[in-house]
């Protein structure tokens, strides 16, 4: 006689990207445990990348805001998940928050990464721990050791998966009626950020030969300066505005005949809707974080000089800047001619 099916809880703190580079991970617990309720706890603001996979069984979005503890927004959210009864969770991120919610949460088996660092109860917050896997490995890889404690092996596919919300195709298609190349300019750090005089210049050399581009941005001070140094230098490039969340802009970046950006959480939005993409690399690892597949381009620029922790470049000339537009437009043909 066997008993119910397992009730598993996933816990991703970090950032945009590192919650679509979970997704493989969590189709291995999946496909492992076939008939587990399989929930996910991620901060509300990426809760969309996860909201329409099919095989997840619930979301749970929980408020955050960095630096600064929300007891009367978060306290309900971690009393519904104590009230699951979860038999197990694995936190992938195994960062502090990650780990106090892990504690609070209250499954029976918790499984969190060794990491230094953090405050001092860390480990204690987890009934089994998990040293990380070697350097040089993928993110995905990365997060898939995590789960070689329960003996799962990797999913049948290792690419990250994301779905859109199909009430918002009527809104993509009126933004963007035609699929075009996306350039997204900017990135979480500037130092992963292209120059803006060498997306200009892929911009006019695209334009001469018919290929239609157009560009986006974040809503942020720092991304808009972006775009006005853009429209300075190239009055007629196309913007796509501001769209109003993570939700709607997922389902523009659908539409994507190619997306083009630095190392940011959008490429990996891109590619896990099934975009082909460039990746322009520097400042990160390739290796890490890079788009995997057939489908994606990666293009290297200059070693790096900057300190790993630094979020502005600090060299006078960018390691990023070593990547030329003809290199992104060569890459750029060779996709599309994939496509014809």
């Amino acid at each position: 006689m066997t008993g119910p099916p397992l009730k598993i809880l996933a816990i991703q703190f970090k950032y945009y990207g590192d919650t679509a580079l979970m997704t493989p991970a969590l189709r291995a617990i999946r496909e492992h445990f076939r008939d587990c309720a399989l929930h996910a706890l991620v901060p509300e603001e990426v809760a969309p990348l996860l909201n329409h996979l099919p095989w997840l069984t619930r979301v749970w979005p929980m408020p955050r805001r960095r630096g600064r503890a929300r007891f009367n927004q978060t306290w309900p959210v971690i009393r519904a998940l104590r009230d699951e009864r979860f038999d197990r969770s694995v936190d992938f991120g195994g960062n502090d928050r990650g780990a106090i919610l892990s504690l609070l949460c209250g499954a029976r088996q918790r499984l969190g990464p060794i990491h230094p660092g953090g405050f001092i109860g860390r480990r204690f917050c987890y009934t089994q721990r998990v040293s990380p896997a070697p350097l040089g490995q993928h993110e995905t890889v990365r997060l898939l050791h995590i789960l070689s404690a329960w003996g799962i092996t990797p999913p049948r596919s290792p690419a990250i998966e994301i779905r859109t919300d199909p009430a918002l195709d009527a809104f993509a298609a009126q933004l963007l009626p035609e699929r075009k190349v996306i350039c997204h300019l900017a990135a979480g750090q500037p130092k992963k950020e292209w120059p803006v005089r060498h997306w200009v210049a892929l911009y006019q050399m695209a334009a001469a030969t018919g290929l239609r581009l157009v560009f986006t941005t974040g809503t942020g001070a720092h991304e808009q300066s972006l775009v006005d140094e853009l429209k300075r230098l190239a009055p007629d490039a196309p913007v796509l505005p501001a769209v109003p969340d993570l939700a709607a802009f997922l389902a523009v970046l659908k539409r994507a005949e190619v997306f083009i950006s630095g190392d940011t959480g959008p490429l990996h939005f891109a590619s896990g809707m099934g975009a082909p993409t460039i990746a322009l690399f520097g400042p990160t690892s390739a290796v890490q974080w890079a788009p995997v597949g057939p489908h994606h381009q990666i293009l290297l620029g200059a070693p790096c000089s900057c300190h790993g922790s630094a979020d502005v470049c600090e060299s006078a000339c960018p390691c990023l800047a070593a990547i030329s537009p003809d290199q992104v437009l060569q890459c750029l043909r060779k996709l599309l001619a994939r496509q014809v």
